[in-house]
């Protein structure tokens, strides 16, 4: 597995494969991997000939009080994971690689990334997708792979391929939970013993509201939301920012249950770390 640290290297490494007539699949991480991004890369093995993934803690995406410095990082320990899934490139650019001296053109969202995670996140989502937007032009892939635990990036990803006219296509990867529902992240790792027992509690809420949306006579989304937030703030410590049952498409808040549905949660566990989760009402 080719390192590369400059965006000439990543992008001449590219270029050549291209020259080969060789398919790219772009993988884009903030590193410290779990399964759920080792299933990123072994989707993308299966999309392209070669596959590239980028790890870089994008500091432009995170707000002042936000978890830029602590953010967890075990760069050799990625890249040996990395390595074993079969990635040929992992692209490990500094900051001042990815943002030099003078930087100051960004993506500016629309609606889609206003609601959810960037109602009490201003400015995430534009820094997810300046960064992406970066990413694609120095890559060129064929094809990029995003998980569907942040829902909302997918769809404003999806979103700004279509309206910027990018020459890749789109693949989601489904949610890779733990044994016990949790789905996986990085930040899980910020859990005492007793809130990651205690964390389930979003994968049981999930569960619940399905059961409510399937029911012969439903319910409203907002009798959903209020079950689910309930259910979840009876575990000490746990706050919802919003359990909100959207369009899938629009991400605006569904005006009926239907199969077009799904539940977004952000809680957070102990004022410190903050989880997302998110499931279809159906299917």
């Amino acid at each position: 597995m080719k390192r590369c640290i400059e965006v000439a290297d990543i992008r001449e490494c590219c270029q050549a494969w291209r020259r080969r007539g060789l398919s790219i699949a772009l993988v884009p991480t903030m590193g410290f991997f779990h399964d759920g991004h080792l299933a990123l890369m072994r989707r993308a093995k299966t999309l392209a000939d070669r596959v590239v993934v980028s790890l870089f803690v994008n500091p432009i995406q995170f707000g002042p009080k936000e978890d830029l410095a602590s953010y967890p990082r075990d760069l050799e320990r990625d890249s040996a994971l990395a390595a074993a899934a079969g990635v040929d490139a992992l692209f490990i650019p500094t900051v001042s690689a990815m943002y030099g001296d003078g930087f100051e053109t960004k993506v500016v969202l629309g609606a889609l990334g206003q609601g959810l995670c960037g109602a009490s996140r201003p400015g995430h989502f534009d820094g997810v997708a300046t960064v992406v937007t970066k990413l694609f032009h120095i890559v060129a892939p064929d094809v990029a792979v995003f998980g569907e635990k942040d829902f909302q990036q997918l769809a404003i990803i999806r979103r700004m391929v279509a309206d910027l006219d990018f020459n890749l296509r789109i693949v989601s990867q489904p949610i890779v939970r733990e044994s016990d529902g949790l789905a996986m992240s990085s930040r899980n790792t910020y859990l005492t013993t007793e809130e990651r027992q205690a964390a389930t509690c979003l994968y049981r809420a999930l569960v619940l509201a399905k059961t409510m949306a399937q029911r012969d006579e439903r319910p409203t989304a907002a009798a959903i939301e209020r079950t689910v937030r309930d259910s979840i703030e009876e575990n000490a410590g746990f706050t919802v920012e919003y359990a909100t049952v959207v369009d899938r498409a629009s991400l605006a808040p569904a005006a009926k249950i239907d199969e077009n549905c799904l539940l977004a949660l952000a809680v957070r566990v102990g004022g410190r770390v903050r989880l997302i989760d998110n499931a279809p009402l159906f299917g």
